[in-house]
């Protein structure tokens, strides 16, 4: 066992605007932690503490740690001998694999008033040589990854984007949050192939598999998308989804603002009133896997499904 210093949310004052504006608040939203990446004898991770760590595969031995300026949930993209990881300090990083020693650092947007447009949950995927990454600065960056050089960004209209970009024969797929969108977007230039009205929220990074794309989505959906055509296939509801106890869902699937954003407390607490709500409809916020015809996702509702 590799122990770190401690583990803890993202947390600011004055987080996403609510009151009090001096209280130090953590994150709700920061809902993913650091999964690691073996590779070259080691296991590479993120930490709360703020550090990226390198562990000996075989013994647990710290091989290196390197440290950024906040928390590291992001996972570990491991190619070659460089480890590309982001930290919500806005910046992503790439290190060298054997000595964790800096290669280049790329600046995302920051956010000091209220600390929402800033840092990193997805993690990236590394294809061709370019760096393919969502931020919560409301941004898809395409980064070259040898020098850290931005070749290309999409603004996602203020959007987080959380999920890692699932990359294939030229094209970039991944979700959005408020705006609530799927979208494919061109691997050379970042140009928009198709959006795909998802109705809700969506921190799921998607599973390719044969002409579908299969992801999660925040109103208890699992969607089938056609690649090609950004058409709907099929889609899966959970039951909770379907019960929808506290009214959060319109027909058509998208959000009630209203009901899932009333005030209780009128302040902070409100934040982890809200997330909460979205167990009640058995959100997905896992990330799909397919294998041999299956789709296999675990869903807030506390169930892991497999759909044929």
């Amino acid at each position: 066992m590799l122990p770190v210093e401690y583990e803890r949310k993202f947390e600011a004052k004055n987080l996403h605007g609510y009151p009090p504006a001096a209280q130090t608040i953590p994150d709700a939203w920061d809902i993913f932690t650091s999964s690691p990446a073996v590779a070259n004898g080691k296991v590479y991770f993120g930490s709360g503490d703020g550090n990226i760590y390198a562990a000996d595969a075989q013994t647990g031995v710290l091989q290196w740690k390197f440290t950024t300026k906040d928390v590291v949930h992001a996972s570990p993209a491991v190619v070659g001998n460089t480890v590309y990881v982001g930290s919500w300090d806005s910046y992503l990083y790439a290190i060298d694999a054997d000595s964790g020693l800096e290669k280049w650092a790329f600046k995302s947007g920051d956010d000091p008033a209220i600390h929402n447009q800033v840092g990193f949950q997805s993690s990236p995927a590394v294809v061709d040589g370019t760096v393919y990454v969502g931020c919560r600065d409301a941004h898809v960056y395409a980064i070259d990854a040898a020098t850290g050089g931005k070749r290309w960004d999409y603004p996602a209209s203020k959007s987080w984007v959380n999920g890692t970009p699932a990359v294939r024969d030229g094209v970039v797929y991944v979700g959005t949050s408020d705006s609530s969108r799927f979208m494919a977007l061109d691997a050379k230039n970042g140009r928009l192939r198709f959006n795909f009205d998802a109705k809700a929220y969506m921190f799921s990074s998607a599973a390719l598999a044969g002409d579908l794309a299969y992801v999660g989505d925040h109103n208890g959906k699992l969607y089938a998308i056609d690649v090609k055509s950004g058409k709907l296939a099929w889609e899966f509801q959970t039951d909770a989804s379907k019960a929808d106890p506290l009214k959060l869902l319109k027909p058509d699937g998208s959000l009630n603002q209203a009901a899932l954003f009333a005030p209780v407390f009128n302040d902070f607490e409100d934040m982890y009133v809200d997330f909460y709500k979205f167990v009640t409809i058995g959100a997905i916020m896992s990330s799909p896997v397919v294998d041999k015809g299956v789709v296999y996702f675990g869903s807030m509702d506390g169930n892991l499904y497999a759909l044929l």
